[in-house]
Formats: C-alpha cells, structure tokens, sequence
C-alpha cells in the first residue's frame, strides 16, 4: 500500500502545519483514505491550520474569483457604501476601512482594547446563502451591469463549491475520529456558511512606522468563529500564525493548496481537543524588484468561513468527553455566531 502524501508547510518555533494530499482523501483506497483523514484531524489537533493540495476546486475557478473580487473593491466609494453590512443575524454586505472591530472570546477579553487600539487596513464584502428570508445579499445592481451580473453569478457558485468542500473536510474529520463518515452531514448540509472577500489597500510604507511603538497590521491577532475557514491568499502573502512559543510565524502561500484552519466553534465542539490557533494579517515586505520600494501594493484575499447549520445545537462530540466531562454547555450554531459578531461590528 503507497503511503499518502504529507510534508511540512510551515516549521518554525514548535508550530508544524501540514501540507496533505486531499486527493487520497477523494480517490484513494479505504486505507489512504483513512491515512488522508487521520493526518487532516492530526494537524487541526496540533497546529490549528493545514495547507491542502489537490483539492477539487479548479485553478480557473479562484482566479475567476478573485478578478471579480478587484473589480468590486475598484468600484465607486459611494457604490460600495450603499451595500453596507446591515447587522450580525444576517452578517451580510459591505464593511469599509476601520468598521470591523477585533473580536476575541470571553476569556481573552483583557486583549480586546490593545488589538482595537491600532484599526485594521481592510476593506471586505461578505455574502451568505442566497434566498434566506429577511436576510438579503448586498448585490450591486445588475441592471445594465455586466460586471455586476457576472460578479452575483461567479460568488454564487463559489458560494455553493466551497460548501461541497467543507462538507468533505468535515466526514474527513468524521473519519479520523472514529466516528460515522456521514456524522456531520446533518449539520453542514444547510450552507448557513459566509464567503468573504477581502482587499487589503496599496499604502505606503510610513503608515507601518507607528511613533508611539504599535505594530500597524492588515488584521489584527484573531481566532476564527465557526467550525473551518478556507483562506485562498493571493502571491503577496501575510498570513501569521501564533505558535506555541507565543511568536508569529509567516504561513507563506503555496501555489495550488488552500489553507485551512479550525475556529472557535469546533474546538468547543471536539471539547478543545482540536485547536482554534490565533492569526493575523501583516504586510509582507516590498519585493526587492519593485520599482516603489515605498509603498506596499495591495493585496486581496478570500475566505470561507464554514459554520454548522444555524439551527443545530452543538455539543461535545463523541469520544471528547468521556472521560474528562464536557468542558461547555451545549448552545445553538447561529446562535453562538451572531453573539461573536454582535462584539465584533
């Protein structure tokens, strides 16, 4: 039996992110399967986050993506405006420079202030599934525009392919665990899931060289809420992840993978035996071939953020608790969401 395929993405300061193979996951025998399986739920387990390569979302796909993504950040300021995130039951619409604030859980509360003391250099649109009832997407209109037309098309159905991923992710959890591979089915069928588009300004360099000694960030020190995020990054990078030294380490782009990483929500889940590691977003330097060694291009990137079906009361997962009790009461999906992002606009 051939081995899957598994190398080391990021190792630096005890922080080890895996680079998996999902293909083995997909197609491979029952045993590489399960191998597949066990090295996703191991590095969720360890790191928090893994980098997945041949996974089943087309190369042409993302770019489309993200084409369509700059061309809405490029439009009007005011266009953009009339979009405007309307409230966290809903959690859609536009949200200008400074508007999100750092949300932390109830625990690390005393690093709220200092992380909204310096205001995150971004911009994002967040769209949801369509069709739910008092809670419309912020569309530009597409009368008379074939840009916009195209965007509401292309976000729709990456909308729908990302849910398909997630909902393999997860029976790859499922299978790692022990547990029926169909286990989570009932809770990720819904795609009560946000897919988030992100541009990051071109600024220059002075903006970075705060006087008073704070570190000026893209997006400030996080944990993720619901259950994965999938980050598409573009060449330009940023993304670090808190080791258990307490140091940032670069989570460098990898042509062709997705990263991924588990949030706040399904570490309560698996009773903290999987980990919600903090991140951040900073401004990787100017390329040493740039004609502007001052200014910092800018830089868009896309997530997905995964949630269970809103309706869905979650609690300990089987095999968490026996032993050492359930560490958390157990509280409905949506529910648990809207408080995080309530404290988060």
């Amino acid at each position: 039996m051939a081995d899957i395929h598994v190398s080391q993405a990021v190792a630096q300061d005890d922080l080890v992110i895996p680079l998996i193979d999902f293909s083995a996951f997909l197609s491979g025998t029952p045993a590489q399967k399960h191998q597949t399986a066990q090295a996703i739920l191991n590095g969720f387990q360890t790191a928090g986050f893994i980098y997945l390569s041949n996974h089943p979302i087309p190369a042409s796909t993302i770019s489309s993506v993200f084409a369509n993504s700059a061309k809405f950040f490029d439009r009007p300021q005011a266009q953009k405006d009339a979009l405007s995130w309307y409230s966290p039951e809903a959690n859609r619409g536009y949200s200008g420079y400074g508007r999100e604030k750092v949300s932390l859980p109830d625990e690390d509360k005393g690093e709220v202030e200092k992380l909204r003391a310096v205001p995150d250099l971004k911009e994002s649109l967040e769209i949801g599934r369509e069709g739910e009832e008092g809670m419309p997407n912020m569309w530009p209109p597409v009368d008379g525009d074939d840009d916009a037309k195209t965007f509401k098309e292309v976000m729709l159905g990456f909308h729908d392919t990302c849910k398909d991923l997630h909902m393999q992710l997860m029976r790859a959890i499922a299978l790692g665990m022990g547990i029926d591979e169909s286990w989570f089915d009932g809770f990720t069928d819904g795609g009560d899931n946000t897919l988030r588009l992100l541009h990051y300004p071109g600024v220059s360099k002075k903006v970075f060289q705060r006087a008073d000694g704070q570190l000026q960030v893209r997006a400030g020190e996080h944990s993720d809420y619901g259950s994965l995020t999938l980050l598409f990054q573009d060449e330009r990078g940023g993304l670090q992840v808190r080791s258990p030294k307490g140091t940032f380490v670069n989570a460098t782009p990898i042509p062709g993978t997705i990263v991924i990483n588990a949030g706040d929500l399904l570490a309560r889940w698996s009773n903290d035996t999987i980990k919600s590691t903090k991140h951040r977003v900073v401004e990787p330097p100017p390329k040493a071939d740039s004609s502007d060694a001052e200014t910092y291009p800018p830089r868009y990137s896309v997530a997905y953020f995964c949630n269970p079906n809103f309706e869905r009361v979650i609690e300990a997962l089987p095999g968490t608790y026996e032993e050492s009790g359930k560490k958390y009461e157990g509280i409905r999906s949506g529910e648990y969401l809207v408080k995080r992002l309530t404290a988060t606009y």
